[in-house]
């Protein structure tokens, strides 16, 4: 009984609806994997492990997908370096990103807010395609991304990253850790990292990286009591990181707010606080409660060239959650009420669109599981919105084993939210543009809420070819938007509209995977992607700008045999990007345009580790070693103040080549 309870108090703090399975999937691997998927756990859900974070330079939680094949990265703009993440093709605000299941990169953070989470911090990453589950919220639309982060209980006293790069860019993280006594222990996470000198690799006269630094401080206790039950999280986390783009030859302190040479700054200061608390009843260990609260502080000061833009917001998110049973294990529940509040102070060129949104809902999730090839969940949650009024949110997840090594799976579900329209699209400040707003009925910046349907299928099988492990399987999924706040940069070089959805707008999405071992411990991860992503614009329809249609992933791994506790490890990383369309500039002088499709290209990345020890090694490797470049990054370079500069359009990467190096090192 006592072990029952430990493992489910475990468990429960991560309050997701998937998260016994989840348990399933962690237990019964022997060998661990880089990217682990179940055939018992019921939503398409993969889960990379710190294995998989260590193949690639993944200084943060925005680069720690370039190996996935869920997951496009691409670049945002030509200046601010920032990744920006898609899944099913649709950008990051219609994932709910989430750390250990309270929502982290929303509002105020979309932009900029993936960087914020030093990928050493990080345990494993949950990644669930389609519509999340009904406990976490409502916004979620194309999938969930839930990360979590290092145990206390299960940590190591000490450990030392440090990395450095050619394009002159270190990082130093380190991890402290202590058992206060046999029921406590606490964490102290350090994170610093500077890009110290500018580079201008395609002679534009900008950077093609920011100089920037930032501190990240993370204090987590944790206490678990197995013979009460109890198991809670105390999180205290401050961050400041400051980035400075622009020209080469910008100098904040002499040329901001003057049209000397074009620059920008990006200051941000973050504060959180988060608790959880559970309780697993010790004569039921089927049946527990759970208690989250989590307050933040994000206050960002930018500006872009003379346009300037300043954002603050605090919020708090509160989300009680029952976990019990119905006769017996086969049909479990999780029910609770949740609420959300976030105080907006916003600036756009000094105009004042600050707005408080808050919300309180409440939820009921049935899963069924009959042990052996068969499970769905059941969700509905009903939230009452200051902005977007009373409203229910279904959704329903099912799998099904057909037979041995191969499964099935289904989903639907219905998501909506506020799109936080200047918060997302930030990279278009970095423009000559002027942002008008179409609409002016709705509650939010005159907008009506984004309202979308998610459906989506999929299949995996496991067999052997040739005499070795293998695996193949395709997810299909679309995705209809009732109502979307549209974002054109379709009718105007000059501008950018904002205005409600005037006919449709769907995405379509197919992935086919093939993994196989080709001898022993070399595998051969790959997929191939497309994607059908049209909107009505005012011009016509147009597929979604800078999405290409076809994409294809490959990643080699091999790793030697441990001998006396060493070893080589071997990655590579094949990213190819069709054609993407292009945002329309046709009625800008020919040498301010691009063509209205971007060219294909391929990037390919690398690395190489050298285990010397359980408590050293060292790491090598370089990014797109082609030295793939876009040919031109920004437009209207030499009059950055002029009607035709912009520096949003970026396809491919800007800064060409880079190589890396860096240590761990461990203390157990």
């Amino acid at each position: 009984m006592q072990k029952n309870i430990m493992l489910f108090a475990m468990i429960l703090l991560s309050f997701s609806a998937f998260s016994q399975e989840d348990l399933q999937e962690v237990k019964i691997t022997k060998k661990q994997k880089g990217i682990k998927k179940s055939f018992t756990v019921t939503a398409n859900t993969s889960v990379i492990t710190s294995k998989e974070l260590l193949k690639a330079a993944c200084c943060n939680l925005a680069e720690s997908f370039e190996t996935n094949p869920s997951i496009d990265v691409n670049f945002s703009d030509a200046l601010t370096g920032t990744k920006q993440i898609k899944m099913l093709g649709l950008t990051s605000p219609y994932l709910m990103i989430t750390e250990e299941n309270i929502p982290s990169v929303r509002g105020a953070s979309q932009a900029y807010g993936l960087s914020f989470t030093p990928g050493t911090w990080i345990e494993s990453v949950q990644i669930t395609k389609g519509a999340g589950s009904v406990i976490n919220g409502y916004e979620s639309i194309s999938g969930q991304i839930n990360t979590e982060l290092l145990k206390p209980l299960n940590d190591i006293p000490f450990f030392l990253n440090a990395y450095g790069s050619t394009d002159s860019r270190f990082e130093l993280n380190t991890h402290f850790n202590k058992k206060i006594s046999d029921k406590w222990a606490t964490s102290l996470f350090v994170h610093g990292n500077a890009r110290v000198a500018k580079n201008d690799m395609n002679k534009d006269g900008f950077l093609d990286n920011p100089l920037g630094k930032q501190i990240n401080v993370l204090n987590r206790y944790q206490y678990y009591n197995p013979e009460s039950g109890l198991v809670s999280f105390i999180n205290f986390r401050y961050m400041n990181d400051k980035k400075q783009t622009g020209e080469v030859d910008f100098d904040k302190d002499r040329d901001r707010g003057t049209t000397n040479y074009w620059g920008s700054e990006i200051n941000t200061e973050r504060f959180d606080v988060s608790t959880k608390i559970g309780y697993v009843f010790k004569d039921m260990p089927y049946q527990s409660i759970g208690f989250q609260n989590a307050f933040n502080s994000h206050k960002q000061d930018s500006y872009y060239g003379l346009n300037q833009y300043d954002i603050k917001q605090n919020s708090f998110y509160s989300n009680l959650i029952f976990n019990s049973i119905i006769n017996n294990t086969m049909h479990k529940f999780s029910t609770g009420l949740n609420f959300t509040y976030d105080q907006y102070q916003e600036f756009v060129n000094l105009t004042d669109v600050s707005r408080i949104d808050n919300s309180v809902g409440a939820f009921f999730e049935y899963t069924y599981d009959n042990t052996d090839n068969f499970s769905l969940i059941l969700g509905g949650r009903v939230d009452n919105h200051n902005r977007l009024g009373v409203f229910v949110t279904p959704r329903l997840h099912m799998r099904y084993n057909p037979w041995k090594n191969g499964v099935v799976r289904f989903s639907a579900g219905r998501g909506k939210r506020s799109a936080n329209i200047f918060a997302e699209n930030q990279q278009l400040f970095a423009s000559s543009r002027t942002f008008s707003i179409l609409d002016s009925n709705g509650k939010i910046y005159g907008l009506n809420p984004e309202i979308a349907w998610n459906y989506g299928v999929s299949f995996s099988q496991k067999f052997r070819l040739f005499n070795r492990n293998a695996d193949a399987g395709f997810d299909l999924y679309r995705t209809d938007f009732q109502n979307q706040a549209v974002v054109d940069v379709m009718q105007s070089p000059q501008q950018v509209l904002f205005y409600d959805l005037k006919g449709s707008s769907f995405a379509n999405s197919l992935q086919v995977e093939f993994n196989y071992e080709l001898i022993h411990n070399l595998n051969l991860r790959t997929a191939y992607k497309y994607y059908d992503i049209q909107t009505d614009y005012l011009r016509g329809t147009f597929q979604r700008p800078l999405q290409a249609k076809h994409r294809f992933l490959g990643n080699l791994e091999y790793e030697t045999t441990m001998n006396n506790d060493k070893q080589w490890r071997f990655d590579f990383t094949y990213n190819w990007s069709g054609k993407q369309q292009l945002p329309y500039t046709a009625s800008n002088p020919s040498a301010d345009q691009f063509p209205d499709f971007s060219p294909a290209y391929a990037v390919m990345n690398a690395q190489v580790t050298r285990v010397f020890s359980p408590v050293f090694e060292v790491y090598v490797g370089g990014e797109n070693i082609g030295n793939y470049r876009q040919e031109k990054a920004i437009l209207g370079a030499n009059d950055p103040f002029g009607p035709n500069f912009d520096a949003s359009i970026a396809y491919a990467p800007i800064f060409g080549q880079m190589y890396y190096a860096g240590l761990r090192f461990k203390i157990k």
